[in-house]
């Protein structure tokens, strides 16, 4: 236990106690330092404002994230009591259909690996032609739901909730906190904060980390902490507590092992 490494969680804030806490259940040193901050939008783009006016004109609606339930639902009761009867909701993962039972919301959760080709593959999103659906997200993002789902005949629309952004930390400050820290393995939930990641270091600094464990939440995310030149790259099912925390234990038990 002792020669566990101290760990990085990525999460952004409010979102890391959990997976930290469970962590240092295990033997771990467990730090915090958000890669990606999330902000509710000022105001909401007029076509957002519009799709929850006519909430009921909708087949389909999905939810990306726990996030996009969290910024999504405040959206759409600020404007009206609740969700429409008749929508089919579906859920990215069993974590976000949990997110939409808070609201009383049920849904249709893709099963792992959760991911945007999960949901695709779900029988209820198969025969879409002419039907309305809103997919429930944060502005900009990939777009791969949102261009299958068009081909299949659907007529698609974005709520964009909120906004993603990276966070504001001086030169050297990252690199500081993970040298102090002594950190030894990496948690990273998202290629947005991979990207951030690699932003808030100088080349050199990346270059250093580059031999430190890395844990990501999909094989594209782990093709590009790759390209980025880390060389211990292990890919977790998906980017919820318990799959990381799987990740977690067979890569320090194949540390130990070596």
């Amino acid at each position: 236990m002792s020669n566990r490494p101290a760990v990085l969680v990525t999460r952004p804030s409010g979102q890391a106690a959990t997976l930290c806490d469970a962590l240092s259940a295990r033997g771990y040193k467990a730090f915090s330092q958000p890669l990606l901050e999330l902000l509710a939008l000022a105001e909401l783009p007029p076509q957002a404002l519009d799709s929850i006016s006519h909430l009921d004109n909708y087949k389909h609606i999905i939810f990306i994230s726990g996030n996009a339930v969290r910024f999504g639902m405040e959206s759409i009761l600020a404007q009206r009591r609740g969700m429409p009867d008749g929508i089919q909701v579906y859920a990215i993962g069993a974590s976000t259909a949990e997110a939409l039972q808070e609201y009383g919301v049920e849904s249709i959760a893709a099963s792992p690996p959760m991911t945007s080709e999960s949901l695709l593959s779900l029988p209820q999103l198969q025969s879409v032609d002419g039907q309305k659906l809103l997919i429930v997200k944060g502005q900009g993002g990939r777009t791969r739901l949102r261009d299958v789902l068009s081909q299949r005949g659907a007529l698609v629309d974005d709520l964009p909730c909120y906004q993603r952004r990276c966070p504001k930390l001086a030169p050297g400050e990252l690199a500081g906190k993970l040298s102090n820290w002594q950190i030894g393995l990496l948690l990273i939930s998202s290629g947005e904060g991979l990207c951030n990641l690699l932003t808030l270091l100088s080349p050199s600094e990346t270059i250093n980390l580059s031999t430190v464990p890395v844990i990501v939440p999909s094989r594209r995310v782990a093709r590009m902490a790759e390209e980025a030149g880390f060389t211990a790259v292990f890919t977790a099912e998906n980017a919820s507590n318990a799959a990381m925390l799987k990740m977690v234990e067979h890569s320090s038990s194949m540390s130990e092992n070596v």
